[in-house]
């Protein structure tokens, strides 16, 4: 077994991630780059924080 997922599952996430920037306001993406620095740092940020917040707290943007 490995520690891995599978290419598939690394892709959907990325995409999932994609979608979720894009449902933001320009409004809240300009403060997540400037608190963060890039887009995939603040997205990074932004998925942990709502995956320990609750399960289904994406759907919320």
């Amino acid at each position: 077994m490995t520690d891995t997922l599978p290419d598939t599952a690394v892709l959907d996430t990325a995409l999932q991630m994609v979608e979720v920037w894009n449902r933001l306001s320009a409004d809240k993406q300009a403060l997540l780059l400037k608190r963060f620095g890039t887009q995939e740092n603040a997205l990074a940020a932004l998925v942990t924080t709502q995956l320990l917040a609750a399960p289904s707290s994406l759907t919320s943007f």
